[in-house]
């Protein structure tokens, strides 16, 4: 009789963090250790920041950006190689990845079999996606980012883990160590207001691309459109929203808010030609319709009470920006066939172009919306049930030395590494 209880008793991820029982004294043990792993790896990555990388820019030679550069993006490899150590160790899971097969962005099954890269032994080691987009997705909890930065990991063969950007809240750049190395990682920071922030989000977003482009280098910006959590306080200011416009509300998420997406791309598609549009519809295990996610997943109960979802639902969209996402008339950025960070930098958008971009968003979001309410009733987000499209990727390292990067622990062979490029 007591084993068939136990057999019945429900997963911790399906039951709210309220209604969970405490953590047994293991869990104490397994806190400390994550707090002292993270704290030593990220002093060791802020530091080879500032006493190896800092002092070669500042040395008054043109070569020496370029390895400085290089260098950064080597620690912000180690940053993205230590989010996904952690996981592996205290909170293990994995991406089930889907394609979207029917309508605007679709994969179609040859696509799909070149994106998905398999080892001899059958596993999923990359997907092959293109190397420069903007990544849009749902936001329902603050490990949100964590895991969009460890399904970078993955895309393409060495990975995009060391050529993402985002946008932070102003206040968070002297947040000692993690907020100096944002600020080595030339992570955007945003005061959250809009009069100030344009101007700042297309010049250092035009200057970003205008750089990925002459290097050929990779580029990733991520960008939540709907710039908070789904929860009761935000809740109902969407559904405020949609009234005063006379739309409906989403069930699932929040309206997003088209603007700052709408000048990033505007900024970047000058710049990045072959700029794509990588849209996640991203779906946790556990969370009831119509429930808030934090509810159920904290950056707290995930990593130091050890309850992940067992796997993290990504459905991928794929759109050309130039062609398939109705951005607006770009001729104003583009002067006698050459673009410059300055002339990117736009006071106004066009009000006609400014709604038709902003409905388009809207119509996206809507099909998200409708993926993600036909997840609960079947169990994933494939957009033919039948036809299965899913692979699955545990998130985990793929090589073992990759444990010594996450704590920048290779300092000489990272200094060889960019010294090589440098010269190259």
């Amino acid at each position: 009789m007591r084993g068939l209880s136990e057999s019945k008793r429900p997963d911790l991820y399906t039951l709210p963090i309220s209604a969970r029982p405490p953590a047994l004294w293991t869990q104490t043990f397994k806190t400390i250790a994550f707090f002292v792993l993270w704290l030593l790896a990220s002093v060791m990555i802020n530091g080879t920041q500032f006493f190896i990388l800092l002092p070669i820019r500042l040395l008054p030679f043109r070569s020496t950006r370029r390895l400085y550069y290089e260098g950064i993006r080597w620690t912000k490899g180690c940053f993205g190689c230590l989010l996904m150590l952690m996981c592996q160790l205290f909170a293990p899971t994995k991406l089930r990845v889907t394609f979207e097969t029917q309508g605007p962005g679709k994969f179609s099954k040859e696509e799909i079999d070149r994106v998905v890269e398999k080892n001899t032994e059958g596993k999923v080691v990359s997907l092959n996606l293109p190397t420069k987009f903007v990544l849009t997705a749902n936001h329902q909890i603050y490990a949100d980012w964590w895991y969009a930065w460890c399904f970078l990991y993955f895309v393409r063969p060495n990975g995009m883990h060391r050529h993402v950007f985002i946008t932070l809240k102003k206040s968070l750049q002297w947040v000692p160590i993690v907020g100096w190395g944002m600020q080595f990682f030339n992570f955007i920071f945003l005061a959250r207001s809009w009069a100030s922030d344009r101007v700042q989000l297309a010049s250092h977003l035009a200057s970003l691309g205008k750089e990925a482009k002459k290097e050929n280098r990779p580029f990733c910006f991520l960008l939540y459109p709907e710039g908070t959590l789904v929860s009761k306080d935000t809740r109902p200011v969407s559904r405020k929203y949609a009234d005063k416009m006379g739309i409906p509300d989403m069930k699932n998420m929040l309206l997003p808010r088209s603007t700052g997406l709408h000048y990033s791309l505007r900024s970047l598609a000058p710049r990045v030609p072959d700029l794509k549009l990588l849209d996640l519809t991203v779906v946790y295990p556990g969370i009831p319709p119509m429930g808030y996610g934090q509810s159920y997943y904290t950056l707290r109960s995930i990593f130091f009470s050890g309850v992940a979802p067992p796997a993290i639902h990504i459905h991928l969209r794929l759109f050309d920006v130039r062609q398939d996402v109705p951005i607006g008339d770009l001729s104003a950025s583009v002067s006698n066939g050459d673009v410059s960070a300055k002339n990117a930098v736009e006071v106004d958008v066009p009000a006609g172009e400014k709604e038709s971009f902003d409905g388009w968003l809207r119509d996206l979001w809507r099909q998200k919306d409708e993926a993600i309410t036909k997840y609960y009733e079947t169990g994933t987000l494939d957009t033919v049930p039948e036809v299965s499209t899913a692979v699955d990727i545990p998130v985990q390292l793929r090589r073992n030395r990759e444990i010594l990067d996450s704590f920048g622990f290779f300092v000489p062979a990272g200094i060889a590494y960019v010294l090589g490029r440098g010269r190259y």
